[in-house]
């Protein structure tokens, strides 16, 4: 076969393959993934999924959305190489496919650590559905947990298990939670509320083994603190998974390297979602994104370029994390700014945290304030900035009307 072959079934991957059916693609569309599961949402897995014992998986599209979009979907199956010169690839079943254009998206794997211990059966990641399933087969046995990593992974699952009676003890290296994710005043926040709702926090800690008695984990050793710990989950980060890109001899950098149109050094390989380095207008400058707006709206911009409208990638960032009550959502990448502004609500809850830098609004960070969130979006994408007194009401009516004044909407 001939045509785009895409590798990787993840948000990114699945929504290619919509977006060059929809920009009027008519050839070949092959979509193989290494995961046995079909396509789904990788959100819940830390929330819902895991917390309700019969919940399905949400899939990204219906199964006959595939078979109406004529796009081959082949499930559990990795792709051991790339033959650049040949322009196919190898599976790690034999199979060999040969493409027009080859897309990446690969994603990421999570990072694994490496104390005593950490091969032990109740100790688990959580990034795939196969991941979930177990942890959620074991919810029923759990009784003190450990979580390692203060990341959104981590505290996803602490607020959940801890809504279900279970004693949360989460363990961060750093001062403080979501490392450089948030500001320190919304990091703040989320420790406040972590903390209301039972779960024990550890920060500036590290895990020095996980302990067994019998062959299960038995407990978590931090220096002079020993934890009690029936289960362990780890979210210490991911990793982007380059291997097959770079083993293709292709230029990786805290992953696949692709330039503004989301190209490879290959003319006919191209890379997209959590696995890829692009250089971020925004930041000016090569970075690497995990969110899933981040994955489809790459996606949607090649699918532009893959069908002869060259596309830039130039979509303002956005990201959320439910934590408990808690919905956090960001606008935007915080770089160095010079200026912190925080709204509070009327009893004094933080509410959102605008960040400006020369006088330029570059980030804004909302709990529960949703409102908020979809005005900033608007606003730093147009780069309009009302003044600091505005942004500090935190009223989105009064934002809303400094926007429109100072954009002659």
């Amino acid at each position: 076969m001939s045509g785009i072959v895409i590798i990787g079934a993840g948000h990114a991957g699945v929504q290619l393959a919509a977006s060059l059916r929809d920009a009027g693609y008519a050839s070949d569309i092959h979509l193989l993934s290494g995961d046995p599961d079909f396509p789904y949402h990788k959100p819940p897995l830390s929330k819902s999924f895991m917390a309700t014992e019969d919940a399905a998986l949400q899939p990204l599209r219906g199964e006959a959305f595939f078979a109406q979009n004529n796009i081959g979907l082949t499930l559990g199956v990795d792709v051991s190489s790339i033959d650049r010169a040949a322009k196919t690839i190898e599976c790690a079943d034999g199979r060999t496919i040969t493409y027009d254009k080859l897309v990446i998206a690969t994603g990421t794997s999570a990072r694994k650590i490496t104390v005593p211990g950490s091969g032990l059966p109740q100790v688990y990641a959580l990034r795939t559905a196969t991941d979930a399933r177990a942890m959620r087969e074991a919810l029923p046995t759990m009784k003190n947990v450990v979580v390692i990593g203060g990341g959104f992974i981590g505290l996803e699952a602490a607020a959940m298990l801890s809504a279900r009676g279970v004693q949360v003890d989460v363990i961060e290296v750093a001062a403080r939670l979501l490392g450089r994710a948030t500001s320190e005043i919304v990091a703040d926040a989320v420790f406040h509320h972590l903390t209301q709702i039972g779960v024990r926090l550890h920060l500036n800690k590290s895990v020095e083994a996980i302990l067994a008695r019998d062959g299960s984990v038995s407990g978590v050793q931090l220096g002079d603190t020993l934890l009690d710990a029936d289960h362990v989950l780890v979210g210490v980060g991911a990793i982007p998974m380059d291997g097959l890109a770079r083993e293709g001899g292709l230029s990786t950098n805290n992953g696949i390297v692709v330039d503004e149109y989301l190209a490879t050094d290959d003319p006919d390989i191209y890379a997209i979602g959590d696995c890829v380095s692009f250089p971020q207008v925004h930041l000016q400058r090569q970075t690497r994104l995990e969110s899933v707006q981040n994955a489809t709206d790459q996606a949607r911009a090649l699918a532009q370029t893959l069908t002869g409208i060259p596309v830039p990638y130039t979509a303002l960032p956005w990201f959320w994390s439910d934590i408990g009550t808690l919905k956090l959502q960001i606008a935007g990448l915080s770089d160095l700014p010079d200026q912190l502004i925080e709204t509070h609500d009327a009893d004094g809850v933080l509410k959102s945290v605008y960040h400006l830098k020369q006088g330029k609004l570059i980030a804004c960070e909302t709990l529960n304030s949703a409102g908020e969130h979809m005005l900033s979006r608007k606003l730093i994408a147009e780069g309009v900035a009302p003044s600091p007194t505005e942004l500090a009401t935190g009223n989105v009516k009064v934002i809303k009307e400094a926007y429109q004044r100072l954009s002659g909407v």
